[in-house]
């Protein structure tokens, strides 16, 4: 029986919207899936800290580019590009309600660990560690804020 992606692939943390998300030492990157409806936009800011109590804590300026759409399978990914900001803006339009924000592990400062999206509205950000450093059962994946 293969193992599913769940502790080979990935990890999770749904509702992390603020949430400090350990990255070095622990996965090859980030995807945070973001979403807001209503067609209202949404500020996304992305952090980088030293620890899970966030010490140190600073804006990592390294998003060039995101994907939108209108989160609900009807279309596909619009990739948008801007230049090097700590901040994803989505437009008050349907096909931005939803947004996907990647993280490189190499882009944290050297003795950063832990990154963060927080949006200033009331969307939601799921975080999805992805290419895991230590492959395992899920139920002995640790947790990802730890």
């Amino acid at each position: 029986m293969s193992q599913k992606a769940l502790g080979r692939l990935i990890n999770t943390t749904p509702a992390a919207d603020g949430v400090w998300i350990a990255l070095k030492g622990a996965a090859a990157g980030v995807t945070f899936s973001c979403y807001l409806a209503g067609a209202v936009g949404d500020t996304y800011t992305l952090q980088e800290a030293k620890d899970n109590a966030g010490t140190g804590a600073q804006n990592l300026v390294c998003i060039t580019e995101y994907h939108t759409n209108t989160g609900n399978g009807s279309d596909a990914w619009t990739r948008r590009t801007q230049a090097a900001a700590a901040t994803v803006v989505t437009a008050a339009s349907a096909t931005q309600n939803a947004a996907v924000v990647e993280v490189e592990g190499t882009s944290l400062s050297d003795g950063y660990k832990y990154v963060k999206l927080t949006s200033t509205g009331a969307g939601t950000v799921t975080a999805l560690t992805r290419d895991l450093i230590a492959q395992r059962a899920p139920a002995n994946l640790p947790a990802t804020g730890a």
